[in-house]
C-alpha cells in the first residue's frame, strides 16, 4: 500500500537512449517509494543529448565501450548495438504511452528496451515495438491501434511539456517531490532523497552523459600523453 507520507517521484525515460535503459533496469530495486513511469520524448527536452553529436568516430567508439562497462557491471546482457543508433523513437513512444494508459508502462518499457540494447533491434521498426509488445502479453494489434490514436500523440506531447515545466531537461531523469536527479548513476541520491520525505538538500549530482563525456575527456588525454 502506498504511504500518503511518501514523496511524488517519477521516473523520465526515452526508449531511444541507452542510458536510460542502464536506469530503467535499476529503478524498480533502487527507488524506495512508488515511482511513475513516465514515457517523454526527449529530443523536445532543452538539454537532451542526442548520441549524433560525437566529434569522430572515435569519440563514439569510446562512449559505447563506456556503456557497454557499466552494463557489464550491473550485470545486464552483453549490450548490442541497434543499427542504426540513434534511432527515431516516435512511434516507440507512443506505444509505451499507450502502454502507460493501460498500466502496463513497466513491463512494456523494460521489454522495449531490451529489444533495442540487448537484442539490437531498433524501435524505429514496428515490428521490434511489437515483439516487445507481445513479450508482456500485449497483443499487437492493440498497440498498432493504440500507438495511432491522435489522443496518445497528444498526451505524450503533454507530458513531455509537463515534465520540462518540472525541471526535467535530459533523460534518464528521476523526479523527488520537486528535485530532478539525473542519470542512472543518480539513482541512490533519488533514493536517499526519497527516503527524507522529499526535503530538499544540497547535491552535486552529475548527469550521466556528463560523467561520459568526461570519461572521453580522460580516455582521450592518455592516448595524447607520451
Amino acid at each position: 500500500m502506498h504511504d500518503p507520507h511518501d514523496p511524488d517521484a517519477a521516473f523520465y525515460f526515452d526508449l531511444a537512449s541507452p542510458l536510460a535503459y542502464l536506469a530503467a533496469e535499476r529503478v524498480l530495486h533502487t527507488m524506495p517509494v512508488a515511482t511513475e513511469w513516465q514515457p517523454v520524448l526527449a529530443r523536445e527536452l532543452s538539454s537532451a543529448e542526442s548520441f549524433e553529436a560525437f566529434r569522430c568516430r572515435e569519440e563514439q567508439d569510446i562512449f559505447r565501450s563506456e556503456v557497454e562497462r557499466r552494463a557489464a557491471e550491473m550485470g545486464l546482457q552483453r549490450m548490442r548495438w541497434p543499427d542504426p543508433f540513434p534511432f527515431d523513437s516516435a512511434f516507440a513512444m507512443r506505444a509505451a504511452t499507450y502502454a502507460k494508459s493501460i498500466g502496463r508502462a513497466v513491463a512494456f518499457a523494460q521489454a522495449a528496451f531490451r529489444q533495442a540494447f540487448a537484442g539490437g533491434r531498433p524501435l524505429d521498426d514496428a515490428d521490434n515495438v511489437l515483439i516487445a509488445a507481445a513479450a508482456c502479453e500485449m497483443h499487437p494489434s492493440a498497440i498498432l491501434k493504440g500507438a495511432g490514436l491522435r489522443s496518445v500523440g497528444e498526451q505524450l506531447s503533454a507530458a513531455t511539456t509537463a515534465a520540462a515545466a518540472l525541471g526535467v531537461s535530459d533523460v534518464p531523469a528521476v523526479r523527488v517531490g520537486q528535485r530532478v536527479f539525473y542519470g542512472e548513476r543518480a539513482l541512490e541520491e533519488a533514493a536517499t532523497h526519497a527516503r527524507k520525505g522529499g526535503i530538499v538538500t544540497s547535491s552535486h549530482e552529475t548527469p550521466d552523459a556528463t560523467a561520459v563525456s568526461a570519461g572521453i575527456a580522460a580516455d582521450a588525454a592518455t592516448r595524447r600523453a607520451p
